[in-house]
């Protein structure tokens, strides 16, 4: 009997939640365009430029305006960020430090009071050297990294050199090789490559000129860059295919440059139409000239060209922007866009007061794809719509059901610089460099 009272009380409990007049829940409906920062060089775009007959050249100069392609004088070497961990076991290894080691066996290194300690497969340890030690592989040749790595390669293969550092009780495992080859790892990490033969060479000399302008580490940690899209993403011998590698071997040693000197060539998948300023969405970044919004016509072939509506409940919408809601949430009211338009400046608006956010701000609390985006928020009474986008047609928001539901893109899908650089850099990347 005390089941179907309680039954009873359910069921009227949601008559009554239904019934007219009664409050319904509150939902934001979001759509948007592009996919990544939207700083410098669309990959998709440049996809389409491709198609349409236009040389890497060109598709460079659209990108990075008042820029041209020159030759590096002094190519460095560039050592990325593989691996941190208690024990760094590899094989495939010839040398280390003066010690002749065998290609056919597997060595592991771990720290030890500031040292490394290399030790046979066996586990009798071999010696304890001073940090860095540096492993070497065959000329020509690569090695073996055992476990996973940071850009989620597991037992992955890498030409140059190993080289091992000591932070606390840990091993880093930073992967020492010519520029080249370091290229190589990532043309087809960032574009596919079955892409048209222009666009992977846009790609390789974009890669190439980022990895010469830009440093993730100190002057003492050895590190120039992160092997995922902190920097670009770098994948080693996984990643050369003869598509590839020929857009690398035919743009050796090229970079964008301005004035002579490489310039930091931040690219990013799909633009939506139109790339943006660096300071518009690195907010607090310094103007670059090369780094421009500018029309991205072909860009359409991205599936993420235009994206969403995707709605967020009531409840879902206060617990992704904890903290910037002053009491329930009412909406949000975009204060100023960019060139593309991406969202420079936002409110948040409660009942109890406004928040003001950035457009970064926003994509990552809610999982946007891009911060090219608009909002309506709809509640049992009213509808209340952001500025228009500027974009292209999607569904009107008033009609998108209930049920559509949000990306949770929450981690950056780009590279070429998904970190935003100091707003006082002289360059517009991270740390330049000369490039030689």
């Amino acid at each position: 009997m005390r089941r179907i009272a309680a039954s009873l009380s359910l069921a009227l409990a949601a008559a009554l939640a239904l019934a007219p007049g009664a409050p319904a829940a509150g939902r934001l409906v979001v759509k948007g365009h592009g996919f990544g920062h939207g700083i410098g060089m669309s990959q998709y775009g440049a996809l389409g430029y491709a198609q349409h007959g236009s040389s890497y050249r060109d598709i460079l100069s659209h990108y990075y305006e008042q820029t041209n392609v020159v030759p590096l004088a002094d190519p460095p070497d560039v050592r990325v960020l593989l691996q941190t961990t208690r024990r760094v076991v590899v094989s495939g290894m010839v040398a280390g430090g003066s010690r002749k080691l065998k290609a056919t066996s597997s060595y592991s290194v771990g720290a030890s009071g500031g040292r490394v300690s290399l030790y046979a497969a066996s586990g009798r340890r071999l010696g304890t050297y001073a940090a860095p030690l540096r492993l070497s592989a065959p000329k020509a040749g690569a090695f073996r990294l055992r476990g996973a790595a940071a850009n989620g390669t597991r037992d992955g293969r890498y030409r140059g050199a190993l080289e091992l550092r000591v932070v606390g009780s840990r091993v880093e495992a930073i992967n020492a090789l010519n520029l080249e080859d370091y290229v190589r790892g990532v043309v087809s990490a960032e574009s596919p490559s079955t892409w048209p033969a222009e666009a992977l060479k846009a790609q390789a000399v974009a890669a190439r000129t980022y990895a010469v302008t830009t440093n993730v580490g100190t002057t003492t940690d050895g590190i120039d860059q992160y092997a995922d899209t902190r920097s670009q993403m770098y994948k080693g011998v996984a990643a050369e295919f003869p598509s590839t590698d020929a857009a690398v071997a035919a743009t050796n040693d090229e970079v964008v440059a301005q004035d002579g000197k490489p310039v930091t060539t931040y690219f990013f998948s799909t633009s939506g139409g139109h790339t943006e300023n660096i300071e518009d969405s690195f907010i607090g970044a310094l103007p670059r000239t090369w780094l421009k919004g500018v029309d991205d016509p072909f860009d359409s072939v991205s599936p993420r060209h235009n994206w969403g509506p995707f709605t967020f409940s009531q409840a879902s919408v206060q617990a992704k922007l904890k903290g910037l809601i002053r009491g329930s949430f009412r909406g949000i009211t975009v204060l100023e866009r960019g060139a593309s338009p991406r969202i420079v400046r936002a409110e948040v608006d409660g009942t109890n007061g406004v928040t003001q956010v950035t457009g970064p701000q926003l994509r990552t609390r809610l999982g946007l794809f891009d911060t090219w985006a608009s909002f309506t928020y709809i509640s049992g009474t009213k509808k209340q719509s952001s500025d228009e986008d500027g974009g292209g047609d999607g569904d009107t928001p008033a009609d998108v059901p209930a049920s559509t539901t949000a990306p949770g893109a929450t981690t950056s899908p780009t590279s070429g610089g998904a970190t935003p650089p100091p707003a006082a850099d002289a360059t517009g990347g991270q740390v330049a460099t000369t490039g030689g």
